[in-house]
């Protein structure tokens, strides 16, 4: 596949971005760019772990059987012992394999939330977490190497495929209380969102004796016309189907299942600061997290004052799940969640699993016999309540030149409060006394975002129009 409008697509520099390399598929994402990339990726296992297995997986996306056929031939051909995943499968479940099968290194072909033209490629270690920042920027070193050099030699290998669903959901289950998800009476609606969780979130819950019902389950590498991101307003039949049930909870989780979503019980949809909010608390109440929380640097300061408040430590770091990767890696956390509907719980995941979030939201909801949006306003009313959200606008150059010279020049108010802190290690976040407003460009889409936090969701609205409004004004006034 030749990229469209570009004669030669290896002068395209390859970039991962916060999760992955993404690109649309023809275009930046080709056959002959990815096995540079698997080629890159295998050369640098091979050095650590010679003749090591590496799972190969892929999700529902178009071509990604073909994609995770070629790169076992790639990988082969560098020496290493390649293991296809049987079925396309979610991200966490192939993350959490790599462990199982006591592999090197696990690769899925997925872009996750991206909309549906785009196709990806993200890359684990020994530990399931992702690999970081310092392997990425030399695997991009590499694989432009590759490109100049020419395709690397490929080897046909009649290895056995890995069924991991069934381990994946036994351990999942094993981690929940059973007890209290089957003495309620909780029924969950589930939004697949046509992405690969069908069939894994809602078979868990289901084995967990909690009743399913099951939207968008069906395999469509369209999505439905839409990417399989589950924001609020992609969410309708899902809040209509939650407002319509008893005893009701909605779930959805994105692409490939690392993100989750969570509808209440009266169809509103809770933020990924509301969310981690309550997951925290009911795992610290619990005295199941010991060690702290980890969360980025654009969660809503809830989540902190929920930790704290269980005399939990809470330690900041930049967008980006391979961050709070490594500090679950390094002991510092025992849960680590970001702004975007990530979650982790380790030792059960060291990267983010949207199907373990969205259980133990089902067992909370089941322990707490009343809605979440209740159970949320005794937390607010004993800590403080806070509002968080985001948007994001087409990275256009307008938006870019803008975002440059925020950077260089930022405000010293947003709105009428002043700004008290300014950090530009990733993009430009402006700290103020009851919040902060963030904007920085996307590593995984061509959209730079807007980040906030305010008291009220009416100056949350109103500070996330603010940020839109910066960017979009013109430069030099």
């Amino acid at each position: 596949m030749k990229a469209r409008g570009n004669p030669d697509d290896r002068a395209l520099p390859i970039r991962f971005g916060t999760s992955g390399w993404r690109g649309v598929l023809g275009e930046d994402f080709t056959f002959e760019r990815m096995r540079a990339v698997v080629a890159a990726a295998g050369d640098r296992i091979a050095e650590a772990w010679p003749r090591a297995r590496v799972l190969v997986g892929h999700d529902r996306r178009f071509l990604g059987a073909r994609l995770a056929e070629t790169a076992v031939r790639v990988l082969a051909g560098r020496g290493l012992r390649p293991v296809p995943v049987r079925g396309a499968v979610p991200t966490p479940v192939l993350a959490s394999g790599i462990r199982r099968a006591r592999a090197a290194a696990g690769l899925i072909f997925t872009a996750s939330h991206n909309p549906p033209e785009y196709q990806g490629l993200k890359l684990f270690g020994p530990s399931g977490a992702g690999w970081d920042q310092v392997e990425t920027a030399a695997l991009e070193r590499a694989a432009a190497r590759w490109l100049r050099s020419g395709p690397p030699p490929e080897r046909t290998v009649a290895a056995k495929s890995a069924e991991l669903v069934s381990p994946y959901l036994d351990a999942l289950l094993s981690l929940l209380d059973l007890d209290v998800l089957r003495d309620s009476r909780l029924h969950v609606v589930y939004d697949a969102m046509h992405g690969v969780g069908a069939g894994v979130v809602d078979e868990a819950l289901r084995r967990a004796g909690v009743r399913v019902d099951v939207l968008r389950s069906a395999p469509d590498p369209s999505f439905g016309g839409a990417a399989p991101d589950p924001l609020p307003e992609r969410l309708t039949a899902l809040r209509r189907a939650v407002r319509l049930s008893t005893h009701g909870l909605g779930l959805a989780s994105d692409g490939d299942a690392d993100r989750f979503a969570v509808v209440d019980a009266d169809g509103s949809v809770l933020s990924e600061m509301e969310s981690l909010a309550l997951l925290v608390d009911h795992l610290a109440g619990a005295g199941r997290v010991r060690r702290g929380i980890a969360v980025s640097c654009a969660t809503g300061g809830l989540v902190e004052r929920v930790a704290r408040d269980h005399g939990l430590s809470v330690s900041f770091h930049p967008l980006g799940f391979k961050h709070l990767s490594a500090a679950l890696l390094a002991g510092e956390a025992d849960v680590a969640g970001e702004e975007s509907g990530g979650f982790a719980f380790a030792p059960f995941a060291y990267d983010k699993d949207g199907i373990l979030a969205a259980c133990l939201v089902a067992e909370l909801a089941a322990s707490g016999r009343e809605p979440l949006r209740r159970q949320l306003r005794a937390l607010e009313k004993r800590l403080g309540a806070s509002s968080s959200g985001r948007t994001a606008v087409p990275a256009d150059a307008v938006a870019l030149a803008g975002l440059a010279q925020l950077v260089t020049h930022p405000p010293d108010r947003v709105g009428t409060r002043r700004v008290r802190e300014v950090f530009r290690s990733d993009g430009l976040r402006l700290g103020l006394d009851d919040g902060f407003l963030m904007l920085r460009a996307s590593g995984t889409e061509p959209l730079v975002r807007v980040y906030a936090e305010a008291p009220t969701r009416a100056l949350l609205a109103k500070r996330l129009a603010y940020g839109v409004r910066l960017l979009r004004r013109p430069v030099g006034r």
